[in-house]
């Protein structure tokens, strides 16, 4: 999710179904059943198998993907179960590479700009999905899509194929789950026993108190985990006060007031509040919050692994630490003031540019986003090895320190995704007070279907985002001088050509708001 986590960024990498959890949001309550879908899966294979679709699966071929998250030490295993059932269905096998968060920043743009022969990747809003598919990196699906996966292609809202469209066509097969734009703190609330704790976190404020706490009381603990991916707290700022990432995803540096009618594009060092908080992080880090050196740290699992107390994320990594460490107590809480459903591109599934079997490629997609022991097998695994079900059908992984849940969260549909076994009511109360709440128009929800066109200020829109993560990162986290530091960020965003961009965004987006009101 900037950062790994920013996005996720720091994310969900861990353990089976914290990492099946994460994505980048929620999801939302099942529509459908999944004997239905099942049923959908069968027929799709059975009408390759027999050419009605002019798929050739004579020829066995091997298919490539890569996926953004760090390898779990046994995946191979998983990997030659769900390539026995590939193989039988589709005559194909499936090899995944994987590229760790500590590294993805660099090297996930570059495996579209290296030439390498693969099929298929994970693509997200949060990582330049639509600049990427501007640049060629992925392949038009106007027909592909709907002629191998026609099952998927179906079950898509036009929401979603509206949202997988660039420059009139497809160039993404997005998630079928609904996710949430929730954002906040989730704590151990078991360190702090003796203490005069009060137990809020309703606010920064009481963040604060409670790190305060940690530090005073469990030297042991860093009170805020933050790591290379960088810190979430500028994007939870923001959407507290109400503002919107006009990406739509973190690690974003253009921000609107989604209640405004006609809403005008801003940037941190334009926003009244920026002092404010800048200040706050700076004092946070003199308070020994967080580490000198936090940038550098690629430990992305602190808080899971009982080494840090409070991390920054979605309720489904909440939901993830409860399941996979009872031995912990943790809590939610949403601090985000205008909740939406993110994008269904903040989790998608790109054909290559470069990819030999695109067809294929898409036929498997369908099989695992329709067929329940297709998608079982690829996303949690061998059944009582790396996962259990109990009667419910709900999930628990088995020896988190070797498996996980597949890090392809676009597979996830409604009727398929399982919840997991110990999944708190907090989460599902949280869940249905944002169903309540969402309405189609209204806030930052009528703005998810908006896309950024920036094929023509592409120089000056990486050359900003270079910029962001060179001199905003060190700054939101006080290792600059708020205000010396705020002052270098604003020069240097300038002279990367924040203000063509800003020009150019601008009228996408009036043109997008006039769109609205016809």
């Amino acid at each position: 999710m900037k950062k790994a986590s920013k996005l996720i960024s720091t994310l969900l990498t861990a353990a089976m179904v914290g990492t099946l959890l994460a994505g980048c949001g929620g999801s939302s309550s099942n529509t459908t059943t999944a004997e239905s879908v099942a049923d959908k899966g069968t027929a799709s294979t059975e009408a390759a198998s027999s050419g009605e679709t002019g798929l050739d699966t004579s020829e066995e071929v091997e298919l490539v993907m890569y996926v953004v998250s760090n390898e779990p030490a046994k995946q191979q295993e998983l990997t030659d179960n769900m390539n026995k059932i590939f193989k039988e269905k589709l005559n194909c096998t499936l090899k995944i590479n994987y590229i760790g968060w500590a590294e993805y920043p660099n090297k996930y743009p570059l495996l579209f700009s290296s030439g390498e022969a693969f099929d298929m990747a994970y693509a997200a809003t949060w990582l330049n999905f639509s600049a990427l598919a501007q640049k060629g990196a992925f392949m038009n699906l106007d027909e592909l899509w709907p002629t191998y996966a026609p099952d998927n292609f179906a079950m898509q809202s036009e929401t979603a194929k509206q949202q997988a469209t660039i420059d009139g066509h497809y160039y993404c097969v997005p998630t079928l789950l609904a996710t949430y734009s929730a954002y906040g703190p989730m704590w151990r609330t078991d360190i702090l026993d003796g203490t005069d704790w009060d137990g809020k976190m309703e606010s920064f404020e009481d963040m604060e108190k409670y790190m305060d706490l940690v530090k005073a009381n469990r030297p042991e603990f860093e009170p805020y985990d933050v790591c290379s991916s960088g810190s979430e707290m500028d994007d939870l700022y923001m959407y507290n006060n109400g503002m919107y990432a006009i990406k739509g995803s973190t690690n974003d540096f253009l921000f609107i007031d989604p209640m405004e009618e006609n809403p005008k594009l801003f940037t941190y060092y334009e926003y009244d509040k920026t002092p404010e908080f800048l200040e706050m992080m700076n004092r946070w880090n003199e308070k020994g919050f967080f580490s000198k050196s936090a940038l550098s740290d690629t430990d992305t699992e602190k808080t899971k692994n009982g080494k840090a107390a409070l991390k920054i994320h979605n309720v489904d990594t909440f939901t993830g630490l409860v399941i996979d460490k009872p031995e912990y107590s943790f809590d939610y809480a949403n601090l985000v003031k205008d909740v939406s459903n993110l994008s269904f591109t903040q989790d998608a599934m790109v054909i290559s540019n470069t990819s030999k079997h695109p067809e294929r490629a898409l036929a498997l997609w369908n099989l695992i986003t329709t067929d329940r022991e297709a998608f079982d097998a690829f996303f949690y695994g061998i059944k009582d090895v790396s996962y259990e079900l109990n009667d419910k059908g709900e999930v628990k992984t088995l020896d988190p320190d070797n498996y996980a849940a597949s890090a392809m969260w676009a597979a996830r549909t409604t009727e398929l995704n399982r919840d997991g076994i110990g999944t708190p009511e907090r989460t599902t109360e949280l869940k249905k007070e944002w169903d309540a709440y969402i309405k189609d128009g209204v806030g930052s929800q009528k703005y998810r279907s908006f896309v950024l066109d920036t094929s023509s200020i592409e120089t000056e829109y990486a050359a900003c985002q270079n910029v962001h993560q060179q001199y905003w990162w060190p700054l939101e986290l006080g290792y600059t001088d708020p205000v010396s530091g705020l002052k270098e960020y604003q020069e240097k965003m300038e002279a990367a050509g924040i203000e063509k961009v800003r020009e150019v965004l601008q009228q996408q987006l009036d043109a997008y708001v006039a769109g609205l009101k016809q």
